[in-house]
């Protein structure tokens, strides 16, 4: 039987996503066993995400935590393209690092790649649509509640040109043939999307600590050039910890895209909105009336609504387990199903309002004047 076709890249994810494949394809590990348990047991009421398989793939997360006990401490970084408005999807990684944090009491890197999303040509962003969104997205980042003082929100067009010794550094031992293999490069890419590489590199590399990347896993084939040049650099490999990606509102198994407003829940959406685009595009599991459905029950595997609880929004297991049940037995209606989830993300956008009207006072601490931001400012990165 022929294998599946579908694509992962840091700029495209299409297709039904092989997850076993990408461990197969990417030399990562599977996140299970004992490492899994020792997560678990950290992580507390957070846990669910690594026992449901959402945090599923690594790499050397056993040197972090081994680093982590014998006292040799560690960073973390994450980032964001401010190629749109944030949704569900893009939010997730930010609220599992900052729960990383929260349990090791580390220094977080988040990176603002306005200068990619420029650079990306199929975009068609102008420099100012990227400023535009780099504001909103950072509001969004800054309301999770990072550790002011202890989180760094580097927005690469501010901050690489105090930081370009060592990108510099960085960018020498990248060689065109190596990025042209891990990454696709064509006669046609413009010259400063083949050198950008080099710049989502630095943030792993501000610390002779070893670096924990929380991504979803289309993110990987920088970490694999960054593990490639940081030994001779004087720096630790970067390790990672993979998610999957929460599928869109209507079912197709990529990525929820900026572009389609109908595949996603924006973090500005209003509760009329995920009502209506629960109710309209959420795909179903359901059968086509409720006799059938009551008869034959729901397919849970493929239910959207179900899929976004499992994934993120409830985290008791007893209860998934009972929704679960109560939908493959048809005692749940698919109608049912959808208003738990609605309520579920209007409940959680509340809260994340709340938090983002108040994020203005905070992001200046992010970005420049926390504990953390200003050792960045100040640092000499020519002697680095």
């Amino acid at each position: 039987m022929p294998e599946r076709q579908f694509t992962v890249t840091p700029w495209e994810v299409s297709g039904v996503v092989d997850y076993d494949r990408l461990i197969r394809d990417f030399g990562t590990q599977p996140l299970t066993g004992p490492l899994a348990d020792k997560m678990e047991k950290i992580l507390g009421d957070e846990a669910y995400l690594i026992r449901r398989h959402v945090f599923f793939s690594h790499r050397d997360l056993d040197l972090v935590l081994d680093d982590h006990a014998k006292g040799r401490g560690f960073f973390l970084y994450t980032g964001r393209g401010p190629s749109g408005p944030m949704h569900i999807g893009h939010i997730m990684q930010f609220y599992f690092t900052k729960w990383l944090q929260d349990k090791f009491h580390v220094n977080t890197y988040i990176q603002i790649t306005d200068d990619e999303k420029f650079l990306e040509e199929k975009r068609d962003l102008s420099y100012e649509d990227t400023q535009h969104w780099a504001r909103e997205n950072i509001l969004d980042i800054a309301a999770v509640g990072f550790d002011p003082d202890k989180t760094f929100i580097l927005q690469d067009t501010e901050f690489i040109g105090h930081a370009y010794p060592l990108i510099l550094k960085i960018a020498r031992r990248i060689n065109f043939s190596v990025a042209r293999a891990v990454f696709g490069f064509t006669n046609e890419t413009n010259i400063g999307f083949l050198f950008y590489p080099s710049i989502q590199i630095l943030p792993s590399l501000l610390e002779k600590k070893r670096c924990l990347i929380p991504a979803a896993i289309d993110q990987d084939p920088y970490w694999r050039i960054q593990r490639d040049i940081a030994e001779s650099l004087g720096y630790y490999k970067a390790a990672a910890i993979h998610s999957k990606f929460l599928p869109p509102l209507t079912g197709v198994q990529d990525k929820m895209s900026s572009s389609k407003p109908e595949t996603a829940i924006y973090l500005t959406d209003s509760d009329k909105m995920v009502r209506d685009k629960v109710k309209k595009h959420a795909f179903s599991g359901g059968r086509d009336t409720v006799e059938e459905h009551r008869r034959l029950g729901g397919n849970a595997d493929v239910d959207v609504p179900f899929q976004w609880l499992y994934m993120l929004f409830e985290r008791d297991d007893k209860r998934i387990e009972q929704i679960r049940t109560e939908y493959r037995s048809g005692r749940m209606l698919s109608g049912e199903l959808k208003k738990i989830l609605i309520d579920k993300i209007s409940e959680f956008l509340e809260e994340h309002r709340k938090r983002r009207d108040k994020a203005h006072k905070t992001v200046s601490l992010l970005k420049h004047d926390g504990a953390l931001a200003k050792e960045m400012w100040t640092r000499d990165f020519s002697k680095v």
